[in-house]
């Protein structure tokens, strides 16, 4: 049975019980706890945890997922994977314990041509929680199980909750026995290789702290309502229904395999090295193709992180198996053929994803020519102490600061005929790791305490927002919070937290920030301060009193600072003919990545795999205010998401949609799927002036612009600029760039004309150096302390040019030049002094410790610096030191 249609039936056999489909989130939720989406419920969170009442009482999804805790294990067992889909069904109060089971033994056993999965009953076991008698019990009465293969295991491995504070509760999970030959009799308490986990039907009733129930630790609530959280692996299940060993052989997995047995030229399954390196490549391929797809870039923080390290294990793969040609478009093509089925956006988002991958390849291929330099450069050292052994600290180094894999570095290692301290290298990797998991923890919060906003919206309901149509409204005061305590009134002065039942402001959304204004009662005033949706739905209203006081159940008139909310909504505006402009320059590929609208301006980052021309920046905002002058009427309104996505309205990546969708026309320019303020037509924009662009990453790029009256008073500025410039060249201002290139040039003559000077006045002092030239054991040394302030050109030159005129002499020269707080020195010796066996960048050891420096260089000549300037002494005194020694 295909994988695609292994979800298929499952979404199929929910739905026929009346379970609302729900489509995939992306893997990058606004989470604080998540790096990425990790399970089916998280999308569902909030109506487990009760902060917003669910629209339906029962759902369906499978959910794209990525854990990458074991990134390290991938490829070296079959159970380990980056990506999976976990299908789940859910229940929000509706029915618990008897109904999962019994959804799940039907789907499970019944026969493929009744549209189950057809597993034999015989060879299912299930565990229950060692304090869940109820569960066990409704397995014996609702299945053919027997009690023998009904097992109770603790809360380390029958307790579920997300690692982190949030929902939870006992769970209970479905095992397949894959036969004799993958491990030991006795259920999955004995062996879970041979006894595979395909389904945990989580009874999510609890709420965790900080302190999880998995280590004994009780739970510290109860969820508002008793729900059911489960998921079964799709992965798992497609290997064990298509006879494989694992999932990396599965359909939608062994594709990549082939391109890469293809590629190398090399087979899978010939031996387990190899083996690893193409199961690495295939999970990492997919799941880079699916985090790129929704949204993310390499980069060196986070996700950009995760996504960086998944590509370049699949280059550095690909290298062991003796491939050294850029590679990764090829894979991702091969993954989007195999997941377009399921995830139709791979393929319509390709030529951006393509462009990702192409652009992290060359730039590791580039890491790993700078690490291989590197490299070559350690193992000479390494050999020339008479070692065998390259450091765990320069592997260490190699991997954290050129990302030089490990794995290249013992093959190179080898092929120099040294050996790397691994346990030195692995022990650092250890403290990094645990610095990370330290820094994690830190950074992890859980869920503050909304108890007091859900109590408001489940007494209340959602806000009602008139803010599309009116900037003033009359409201009733229906909670007041100080401290997330409830109060009855706040007074003149006070600061607290204020919830109507219907409003005209903003709450902070998708880039756009929040409305101010006032609130006026009949006994108080107040200011609006920030708006926030503190729980989905309910809109909390920041406010201070400035006059009397404003009470709980009185009704109060607020108004939205109007010319404020217009320059915001102008921004906003241009923010989405912007990102149609630079899609219509990159196409598909370059892809919303972030936003701000304040009022009078705008910034907009995209995704953009390859550099951005200032030329198209330009056309950019050429373009948009060419539009703005066809002042088409800007339009909103909402249907469904498939409605929406067929008329090519844009979705943003990250952004959780439901089924109605709100959609921003701007004519067939621009279609956004968008919740924010609008103007009524786009020529009331007036004007955009992009003032600034910038790369803020790996893939993504930054452009500000100011709009309306901000944008005109910015040219303005220009122009007076433009005027006060021409005057002070007297020449008119369309001669300007001509006239002041002429002057930078001569500028820049002057300059070199300068440095001329001065280093013929450094070299003048040659032959006077030259003459101060002592005898030590047959050399002729010349070791001075020399003007100060010589750059290290400078100095570079003087030392040649003295000893040049030593002659035939064997000699060698020191000079030292003192700046401030550092030194700079440049040695070079004569050939005659080189045949003596005295190499320039050899002597530096010998004084470098005392003037706190460092430097080499050549056999002839060699420089660095220092940062103790009252050494020299001592360093000329250890350069002839070192000479008698015969070092």
């Amino acid at each position: 049975m295909e994988t695609h249609e292994i979800r298929n039936r499952f979404l199929r056999h929910f739905t026929s019980a009346g379970h609302t489909e729900v489509p995939s989130a992306s893997l990058i939720l606004d989470d604080p706890n998540l790096l990425f989406v990790n399970a089916g419920m998280v999308q569902f969170k909030p109506y487990f945890l009760g902060e917003v009442p669910p629209p339906y009482p029962r759902a369906t999804s499978v959910q794209k997922c990525v854990r990458t805790g074991d990134i390290d294990e991938v490829g070296k067992t079959t159970r380990h994977n980056t990506f999976f889909q976990m299908a789940g069904n859910f229940s929000f109060g509706d029915y618990f314990k008897e109904g999962a089971i019994t959804y799940a033994w039907d789907l499970v056993t019944k026969s493929q041509a009744d549209g189950g999965y057809g597993f034999d009953p015989d060879r299912i076991w299930v565990t229950v929680f060692e304090h869940d008698a109820e569960a066990a019990g409704l397995w014996r009465k609702l299945t053919d199980i027997p009690n023998e293969r009904i097992q109770y295991r603790n809360a380390e491995d029958n307790y579920w909750d997300m690692g982190v504070p949030g929902p939870g509760g006992p769970c209970s999970e479905i095992y397949y026995d894959r036969g004799p030959e993958y491990g030991r009799d006795g259920g999955p308490v004995v062996d879970e290789d041979r006894f595979l986990e395909i389904w945990n039907l989580v009874f999510m009733q609890d709420i965790r702290g900080e302190d999880p129930p998995k280590k004994g630790f009780p739970p510290i609530g109860e969820l508002p309502k008793k729900n059911i959280d489960t998921g079964m692996g799709v992965e798992r299940v497609a290997y064990l229904l298509q006879g494989v060993s694992n999932v990396y052989e599965t359909d939608l997995v062994r594709p990549v395999i082939a391109k890469a047995e293809e590629i190398s030229g090399r087979h899978y399954g010939d031996n387990h090295p190899d083996d690893v390196r193409f199961r690495v490549i295939a999970d990492h391929a997919r799941s880079g193709v699916m985090l790129i797809g929704d949204g993310v870039t390499p980069g060196n923080e986070a996700r950009g992180y995760v996504l960086r390290r998944l590509l370049r294990r699949i280059v550095r793969s690909v290298r062991l198996l003796g491939v050294h040609e850029p590679v990764l478009p090829e894979f991702a093509a091969v993954v989007r053929d195999a997941m377009a089925p399921s995830y139709p956006e791979i393929a319509r988002d390709f030529e951006r994803i393509h462009d990702v991958v192409a652009q992290e390849e060359e730039t590791f291929l580039a890491t790993l020519t700078t690490g291989s330099k590197i490299f070559d450069i350690a193992a000479e050292k390494a050999k020339e102490a008479g070692s065998s052994i390259l450091s765990g600290d320069k592997a260490f180094q190699l991997h954290d600061t050129y990302g030089f894999p490990i794995d290249l570095t013992l093959e190179m290692a080898a092929e120099q005929g040294l050996e790397v301290d691994e346990d030195g290298f692995r022990s650092l990797m250890e403290q990094q790791r645990q610095r990370a998991k330290a820094d994690a923890a830190n950074q992890k919060t859980g869920h503050a305490d909304l108890s007091a906003y859900r109590d408001l919206l489940d007494k209340h309901g959602e806000t009602r927002f008139l803010g599309y149509t009116d900037l003033q409204a009359t409201a009733k005061v229906l909670g007041l919070l100080r401290d997330g305590q409830s109060v009855t009134s706040i007074r003149e002065g006070q600061k607290a937290e204020l919830v109507l039942d219907r409003t005209p402001f903003y709450a902070e959304s998708g880039g756009q920030i929040a409305d101010t204004g006032v609130l006026i009662g009949s006994a108080g005033e107040a200011k609006v301060l920030d708006v926030q949706k503190s729980v989905p739905g309910l809109f909390v209203h920041t406010v201070e009193v400035i006059a009397g006081e404003i009470g709980l159940d009185t009704e109060v008139t607020g108004s939205v600072d109007e010319a404020r909310r217009m320059s915001i909504q102008r921004s906003h505006s241009a923010t989405h003919l912007v990102h149609a402009a630079v899609r219509g320059a990159y196409g598909r590929r370059a892809a919303q990545a972030g936003s701000l609208n304040s009022p009078g301006r705008m910034r907009f980052d995209f995704t953009s795999p390859k550099s951005v021309s200032a030329d198209v920046l330009t056309a950019v905002e050429e373009e948009v205010n060419d539009y703005l002058v066809t002042d088409v009427e800007v339009q909103s309104y909402t249907t469904s998401m498939d409605k929406a996505l067929e008329m090519g309205a844009v979705a943003l990546f990250g952004e959780k949609y439901g089924n109605e969708v709100r959609v921003v026309d701007m004519g067939e320019y621009s279609r956004e799927l968008c919740g924010g303020t609008h103007v009524g037509s786009i020529g009331q924009l007036g004007l955009v002036k992009l003032v600034s662009d910038s790369s803020i990453g790996s893939g993504v790029h930054r452009v500000e612009a100011l709009v309306g009256k901000d944008a005109l008073q910015y040219v303005r500025k220009e122009q007076l600029l433009v005027s006060q410039l021409a005057g002070t060249f007297k020449v008119p201002s369309e001669q300007l760039p001509e006239r002041i290139e002429d002057v930078l040039k001569r500028l820049r003559d002057a300059e070199k004309e300068i440095e001329n000077l001065r280093t013929q006045q450094v070299l003048g002092s040659a032959g006077e150096l030259a003459k101060q030239a002592r005898d030590v054991d047959g050399i002729a040394l010349v070791a001075a302390k020399v003007a100060e302030g010589i750059d290290a050109n400078g100095l570079r030159k003087l030392t040649g040019e003295v000893r040049n005129r030593l002659g035939s002499r064997p000699g060698v020269v020191a000079l030292f030049s003192p700046n401030g707080e550092k030194v700079s020195f440049a040695v070079a010796t004569t050939a005659e002094a080189r045949d003596k066996g005295f190499a320039a960048g050899k002597l530096v050891p010998g004084f470098a410790e005392a003037i706190g420096g460092r430097g080499g260089g050549k056999p002839d000549l060699a420089q660095g610096g220092g940062s103790n300037p009252a050494g020299i002494e001592r360093a000329i005194h250890a350069v002839e030191a070192t000479i008698r020694s015969g070092a």
